[in-house]
């Protein structure tokens, strides 16, 4: 019996309820930089958002309205790529002025990253890769306010010795084999 391959499927967009629609587009367009591409009735009742940043994506976060007053998140976190670590420290200090609650960055080895939540309670992460893989779960306290190549001698010094290290390029040759092997992607 052959074990059955699923064709290609990547994660591209996320959609939730929410309480408040236009808090929460205020929220995701000013503070993360999401754009608006289309709103209207849901067909489920109330309304729906998509919104992105990517001009070939016409939706990366779609809000849904119907989220009831009591009803906490089930999200444990909503991740968004930057592109650098000095973008991070860029957002870092917009959170700060923003006060955003539980705002808490970590520097995981692999990733530097930041995590707070949004005007409903739901945890965002943004985070820009390093140049390195350790294993994870990993975390320690990080200091956005150090300039950038001050964080990147600290890191790379903070998980040189761990026995999981090695480059991003490395660990990335070894999830390409892995994932080829187990008929995820063309060889």
């Amino acid at each position: 019996m052959s074990a059955r391959r699923p064709p290609n499927a990547q994660l591209t967009h996320l959609g939730f309820q929410v309480r408040d629609m236009d808090r929460m587009i205020d929220f995701y367009t000013r503070v993360i930089g999401l754009v608006m591409t289309d709103r209207g009735p849901y067909y489920r009742g109330g309304e729906i958002v998509f919104l992105s940043r990517d001009p070939s994506e016409h939706h990366q976060v779609v809000l849904a309205s119907g989220r009831a007053a009591d009803m906490g998140t089930i999200i444990n976190q909503i991740s968004f790529l930057v592109d650098s670590l000095e973008d991070l420290r860029e957002f870092h200090a917009e959170l700060v002025t923003e006060q955003v609650k539980e705002l808490a960055p970590r520097n995981h080895g692999n990733a530097w990253s930041i995590y707070f939540h949004d005007p409903e309670g739901n945890r965002i992460e943004l985070y820009a890769p390093t140049p390195w893989h350790v294993g994870q779960p990993y975390g320690k306290p990080l200091d956005l306010t150090l300039p950038a190549e001050t964080l990147r001698c600290q890191t790379l010094e903070m998980i040189s010795g761990d026995p999981g290290f090695m480059s991003r390029e490395d660990w990335e040759a070894q999830m390409h084999s892995l994932i080829v092997e187990r008929g995820g992607i063309p060889a």
